[in-house]
């Protein structure tokens, strides 16, 4: 009988609540979830976790923060998919869009997504970007 090997999320973001609740969601789907707290923890420990995908936050240390985190992931493995999940928008009004060719010139990420999503639509994106 072939065994399925779980897919493994790096989830960084600097709200401990939300890691907490991001990752029993994230586990409830079926993925394994390796957690960072802050950009420089996940610089930290990029060379030394195996994983499938990454959601970053976007503002933690700094403003852009989730972006200079997703280049430096990108450089490593252009494979990785990359998204940058934030509530910035509601929060500061500023939107960013992949849809954009000069947003898509710096921003290195495969999907932009705000903050809130239901557990089906955030699997569903997990999935497209897996291809599974």
């Amino acid at each position: 009988m072939e065994t399925k090997l779980k897919k493994t999320i790096f989830l960084v973001d600097d709200d401990v609540d939300y890691i907490i609740q991001m990752t029993q969601m994230l586990e409830n789907m079926g993925f394994n979830v390796v957690s960072a707290c802050s950009q420089k923890e996940a610089e930290e420990m990029i060379d030394t976790v195996n994983m499938d995908i990454a959601i970053i936050d976007l503002m933690m240390e700094k403003m852009d923060s989730g972006f200079i985190l997703s280049y430096r992931l990108k450089q490593i493995n252009p494979d990785i998919p990359v998204i940058i999940a934030t509530a910035v928008t509601s929060e500061t009004g500023i939107k960013f869009s992949l849809e954009d060719e000069n947003d898509k010139k710096w921003i290195k990420a495969d999907l932009y997504l705000e903050k809130g999503l239901r557990q089906d639509q955030l699997q569903r994106e997990i999935n497209k970007l897996l291809k599974i």
